[in-house]
């Protein structure tokens, strides 16, 4: 299958940024890629946190990115998971961003793959000072543009501030994997402007990859969600929940790639352990999609 052709600037009604290199391409070295996801234990100062050595939080997120690598993806996210109930961005602490360092670090040095940075919920600064200080390629932000409202309570988007900051520490090689729809939430806020507004937000605010989701944690993306944000953009799209070996090769050929997770674990749910046999599995998958695997 050829890869999906986003709209270029002349197929669009209005060039809402100049064209960039694909982000993929040049963090992962293809132009389709499928991402796991290393949902990291309690950390320090979070409420199921119980004093675990950082040596014991190393290991299992190394042996976790190790079962994503065998089993065949371009590469991984580190998230705080585990950090229930998650803060707002202005309640996130130092030792947060600390400890996921620390965590991403390993993962990088010791799995070789290119690694990203998810801090929840909506973590914009904290995931670029713990990407930065990781050495890693790429922050996830869940609401770049806009705002809705949360489990948290009502989030806006951070792309001014975050964008900034990035400048500030010299950190300007990150890219920005951006939901347009993040998922745990209310979109009522700004119900009157259409997904193709919404997506030329994202991408007018400087993202440099698109994640469509659904509703919730393991929910299927909609293929016309997944359509109609490969319609109004010329940055890559990805799938950012739901994904499993029944819908894979169909949603994988809708779009550039995948953050894949709960499908791939023992039993099924986020906060279980990587299955490396689910993993190859899916990626295989992938492969009859045609993505290129590592």
């Amino acid at each position: 299958m050829n890869t999906p052709a986003p709209r270029t600037d002349d197929q669009r009604p209005l060039g809402v940024f100049p064209p960039k290199e694909s982000a993929l391409e040049s963090i992962f070295g293809t132009d389709r890629a499928v991402i796991g996801v290393v949902h990291c234990p309690p950390l320090p100062g979070s409420p199921h946190y119980r004093g675990q050595p950082i040596a014991e939080l190393i290991q299992f997120a190394v042996e976790e990115a190790t079962a994503y690598r065998e089993g065949g993806v371009h590469g991984l996210i580190v998230e705080n998971a585990w950090d229930l109930p998650f803060p707002k961005p202005e309640d996130q602490g130092f030792e947060t961003a600390a400890t996921l360092a620390v965590l991403g670090d390993h993962v990088r040095e010791k799995v070789g793959l290119p690694v990203g940075v998810n801090v929840l919920a909506n973590g914009a600064h904290c995931s670029i000072a713990t990407a930065q200080a990781s050495q890693s390629s790429f922050v996830r932000v869940n609401q770049w543009a806009n705002a809705y409202v949360a489990n948290e309570g009502f989030m806006e988007g951070l792309a001014p501030s975050a964008t900034r900051y990035r400048a500030t520490l010299r950190a300007e090689h990150l890219k920005v994997f951006a939901d347009v729809h993040v998922k745990h939430g209310s979109h009522s806020i700004i119900a009157d402007r259409s997904l193709a507004e919404q997506t030329e937000d994202a991408e007018f605010f400087d993202a440099d990859v698109l994640i469509a989701t659904g509703g919730r944690t393991g929910d299927e993306a909609a293929e016309s969600e997944v359509r109609g944000i490969m319609d109004a953009t010329g940055l890559p799209v990805i799938i950012g929940s739901g994904m499993n070996d029944g819908n894979a090769e169909r949603l994988l050929s809708l779009c550039h790639g995948a953050i894949v997770a709960s499908a791939l674990k023992e039993n099924g749910r986020w906060w279980g352990r990587v299955d490396q046999s689910k993993v190859r599995a899916f990626t295989r998958h992938a492969e009859k999609a045609g993505y290129q695997l590592p």
